[in-house]
């Protein structure tokens, strides 16, 4: 069973378990034209899954606090609406009953993340959760992801990451942990794979009909994820 316990998968939510990143592309848009900056929808989407501050200077070039806060208020009424994607809360329990450390990593804040949790469904499958809120540098610096590690005592060389952007995908392999890419986040599958994605599916339901023979799968195995290209760091 202390093996067990030592392998697990951490998700992404924005994007990934969650139907939400258009979403935050409107409230994002609205927060940038409310302070008087005309941004296209299309730079605001390619920036998701930075932090928030990170996102405002990679549109602008400069940074402008209050646009993360108008976003937060953009984005509230959205919070009652958000909703999982297909089998998202399926494929979570059937990682659990893998055996595998089920760890949620996302850039929510407060009580957003209970909230997020309720939309999710997934009930006692997700064992961790934690926040890019807690870090100075979020992704893709890799403090989220090897804080995850250590917060659900999962052991790097055990452990997949499962995410929908390149930032995602760049934070994994910079902690030295394989990411799975899924496209229902919107970004292209070679975009994923170029950031080093070790499979790509459509989405949640496709990855839960692909599991057994996914590095998930693998990993509920015993068996080794295929190894990111970089070195993990720190």
């Amino acid at each position: 069973m202390h093996e067990q316990r030592r392998r697990g998968v951490i998700f992404d939510v924005d994007g990934t378990l969650l139907d939400t990143s258009y979403l935050r592309v409107a409230a994002w848009w609205e927060a940038f034209h409310e302070r008087g900056h005309d941004v296209c929808c299309a730079d605001i989407h390619r920036a998701i899954g930075m932090s928030a501050a990170e996102l405002v200077e990679q549109i602008l070039g400069w940074s402008d606090p209050s646009v993360r806060d108008a976003h937060s208020r953009h984005f509230a009424p959205y919070l009652g609406r958000m909703r999982p994607l297909p089998r998202a809360a399926e494929l979570v329990a059937a990682t659990a009953q893998l055996g595998l450390n089920v760890v949620l990593a996302t850039s929510a804040k407060g009580g957003e993340i209970g909230l997020m949790l309720d939309a999710l469904g997934a009930g006692a499958a997700v064992g961790t959760v934690v926040s890019s809120g807690d870090f100075e540098r979020p992704k893709p610096d890799p403090d989220i992801i090897k804080r995850a590690l250590g917060e659900s005592g999962t052991d790097r060389a055990r452990a997949v990451m499962v995410g929908d952007t390149v930032w995602d995908v760049i934070a994994a392999r910079r902690a030295g942990v394989p990411c799975i890419g899924l496209l229902s986040g919107g970004i292209a599958a070679e975009q994923l794979r170029g950031a080093g994605a070790v499979e790509v599916y459509r989405d949640a339901a496709a990855l839960l009909d692909d599991l057994g023979a996914s590095a998930i799968g693998r990993l509920g195995r015993g068996q080794r994820a295929n190894i990111p290209t970089a070195t993990a760091e720190g």
